[in-house]
């Protein structure tokens, strides 16, 4: 079947059918997850408000030894397409060549290294390597892209060509124009081709893509580093602290005034490293991702936004790592990147923190990509300037938002007391009400709001959350904690304003029944799969689920009963009683040393489990841990002083788990945000494991 629908973009934005557009694009590796479970966790993305899921296709996964390509399980691209169009979401394939990823060589076979050409060169022989990976890559997706019917609207090639090595300047440009053709050649014939733009990367005339990170983990030092400059109202959009491991390229080689400001590369998490691991908080990248709305930004793509698992490698461990000849150490498997969604399919709190922008951009987006950026003159351009207030607006004659960022990850900001905000418009200045902007604070407010077509919200001290659109008028719901001050002109009719808080914001999900929009508040996730609403909750033995929803439903949904009413919103609670399954833990003292603790878990679970999943909750200190199934080893992670959790569907529900837990001392070459309390012989141990169940119930 032929699509219709057509996506293009102008010098500001992407367009939709000729009108502004504004997603928000996820990345998830498939081939680093199983394929058992890629329907579920496309399903918990699109939850959170991804519109475009973007993959690497990573070459050593495909084709670790010449000419013997592999597209089945975790690695099956097609599978995965179809996955994708059935939950509802567009896809940008990323093919390379060249990736980085944090994949051994960067995604090149070793036996591709081992020819007698140079890689990422104009070398007609590379290229003919390149064309046959192309060709092979297309016929997994033959059929599959936007033209024809499926998700496919864009592809990346290359990865920081002219940046992360490879060629600069006309021959630089040339190469990602005879990569291009390539890939068209090949088949891949799709609306948007785009290029990573940063650090005087190449782009070979294609759409330029940007990223941003908190903190930079494959930097050599194990020290606190300078501020991100991430976090002030720029228009700069260069990171160049991105690949700075590899290369550091200068500037922008393409007119940016030509391109909207698209990101690609904003971490959604961060990859610890084993020299370096800091861990990535919501709120950093919460008020990153505002900054960046406040910049300019028309895209918000994150890497990652779904952590993953190396697969296994017939020849090789198939990380990067400095015997690979990286600068850097990751760890054999783990590809968690404290993700909004974790590498065992968790929602994070990170997930929770940008389904506010998410929920916003899908029922304001279209106003806001047509918004260009105005930066106070007062406005710090300097990431060290913790005293003065970070701001800047967005508008379109007399309609907007400000911006105000009061974060600066590992930095205490100034407290402001009784600061009265103002924007400079054309047809006169507007001020809000006096508040206290502390430490911390991160938000935008509206101004010149349409509400429906015979009012306008002239102010709020609140944020914007969603729409919900009903027969019997829309709901503009809000969010924030002080007073929002609504102050409107016109008559709204039946259009209400309701303001929630933030935190019961973050825990808002937007459901459907019929063809009304409800507002559901609860502290699990609640997931739309396949025409039905599931809440993933985890449970002891007894305990009752919850739900606000605002307006009361029609009916009451099975199993539930009516609770009463908290304020606008209407409560349905159920009792549940679930198997929580026992665990316990014995040191193997007989195959333990003084570098390392061998630990042995049992499992019960008590009957046949019908939970989704079972995690497993290590408390530990040590530099490092292993994860051993069968004795075959499974999972790694780098201590980073967070409890590791570990699902164990993907393994079958094992009754036995084997950890071993290497030495952490004090004299480590290694940056920890902060340091436990060490032995002078350092420490080895398990402190505290749980088991929690996680189960669904449909709503």
């Amino acid at each position: 079947m032929k699509n219709t629908e057509l996506f293009s973009y102008t010098s500001e934005y992407l367009t939709r059918n000729g009108r502004p557009w504004f997603p928000v694009m996820g990345e998830f590796h498939y081939s680093r997850y199983p394929d058992s479970y890629w329907e579920e966790s496309l399903y918990k993305m699109k939850a959170c408000g991804v519109d475009v899921v973007s993959a690497y296709v990573i070459w050593i996964h495909h084709e670790e030894e010449e000419g013997e390509y592999l597209f089945s399980g975790c690695r099956d691209l097609h599978k995965f397409l179809v996955t994708a169009k059935k939950c509802g979401l567009l896809v940008f394939l990323r093919i390379g060549p060249w990736c980085h990823g944090e994949v051994r060589s960067g995604g090149f076979p070793d036996w591709l290294l081992e020819k007698d050409f140079v890689p990422r060169t104009n070398d007609e022989s590379y290229l003919s390597c390149v064309k046959r990976y192309y060709e092979r890559i297309f016929m997994e997706v033959k059929g599959l892209l936007h033209k024809d019917g499926g998700p496919v609207i864009g592809v990346q090639i290359e990865n920081e060509y002219g940046h992360c090595g490879g060629l600069t300047g006309e021959e630089g440009e040339e190469h990602m124009r005879r990569l291009k053709r390539l890939a068209v050649g090949a088949g891949f014939d799709v609306p948007y081709y785009t290029a990573t733009g940063w650090g005087g990367a190449v782009t070979g005339g294609m759409l330029p893509v940007l990223g941003g990170y908190c903190d930079a983990p494959w930097d050599p030092r194990i020290t606190e580093l300078e501020p991100s400059v991430n976090y002030v109202f720029t228009q700069e959009r260069n990171d160049r602290n991105i690949g700075s491991d590899l290369g550091m390229g200068e500037g922008l080689t393409w007119p940016w005034d030509k391109f909207p400001y698209l990101t690609a590369e904003l971490g959604g998490g961060i990859q610890v490293t084993r020299h370096r691991r800091p861990v990535a908080a919501a709120a950093d990248i919460g008020a990153m991702t505002l900054t960046k709305l406040g910049c300019g930004a028309n895209l918000l793509g994150y890497y990652m936004y779904h952590g993953g698992t190396n697969p296994h490698g017939k020849r090789s461990t198939l990380q990067e790592s400095r015997e690979s000849g990286y600068p850097n150490d990751l760890p054999e498997y783990s590809y968690d990147f404290n993700a909004p969604i974790r590498e065992y399919g968790q929602i994070s709190d990170t997930g929770l923190e940008l389904k506010l922008y998410a929920m916003f951009l899908h029922d304001f987006g279209e106003a806001f990509c047509e918004m260009k950026t105005f930066i106070p003159e007062d406005s710090p351009q300097d990431p060290n300037d913790t005293v003065h207030l970070r701001s800047a607006v967005r508008r379109k004659g007399n309609s907007g938002y400000l911006f105000v960022n009061n974060y600066q990850r590992r930095k205490q900001m100034a407290d402001h007391q009784e600061v009265t905000l103002n924007v400079r418009l054309p047809d006169g200045d507007i001020s809000y009400e006096a508040q206290d902007i502390r430490n911390g604070d991160y938000f935008f407010y509206p101004f010149y709001l349409p509400v429906g077509e015979h009012a306008v919200l002239i102010s709020a001290s609140a944020s914007p959350l969603c729409i919900l659109h009903r027969t019997d008028g829309e709901r503009y719901i809000f969010y924030g904690d002080r007073e929002p001050h609504f102050r409107i002109e016109g008559d709204p009719g039946k259009k209400e304003l309701i303001h929630i808080s933030r935190e019961d914001a973050r825990h808002a999900w937007k459901m459907e029944f019929g063809t009304e929009e409800y507002l559901a508040v609860c502290n699990y996730p609640i997931v739309e799969e396949g025409g039905s609403c599931k809440v993933l909750f985890r449970t002891g033995e007894t305990e009752e689920l919850e739900i606000r929803v605002y307006p009361e439903l029609p009916t009451v949904p099975r199993g539930f009963v009516k609770t009463g009413n908290e304020g606008i919103f209407t409560r349905y609670s159920q009792r549940i009683s679930r198997n929580t399954p026992s665990c316990n833990l014995q040191k193997e003292e007989k195959q333990s040393s003084d570098e390392e603790c061998r630990y042995r878990i049992e499992l019960d679970y008590a009957e046949e489990t019908e939970a989704e999943d079972v995690f497993l909750k290590l408390d530990y200190v040590g530099e490092s841990l292993e994860l051993f199934i069968d004795g075959k080893k499974e999972g790694d992670h780098f201590y980073t002083g967070q409890i590791w959790e570990i699902g164990l569907k993907r393994f079958g529900f094992p009754e036995n788990v084997d950890i071993t837990v290497h030495r952490l001392k004090r004299d480590m070459p290694v940056y920890l945000e902060q340091w436990p309390d060490l032995p002078e012989e350092g420490a080895c141990r398990i402190s505290r494991l749980t088991a929690e169940a996680e189960y669904k119930l449909f709503f």
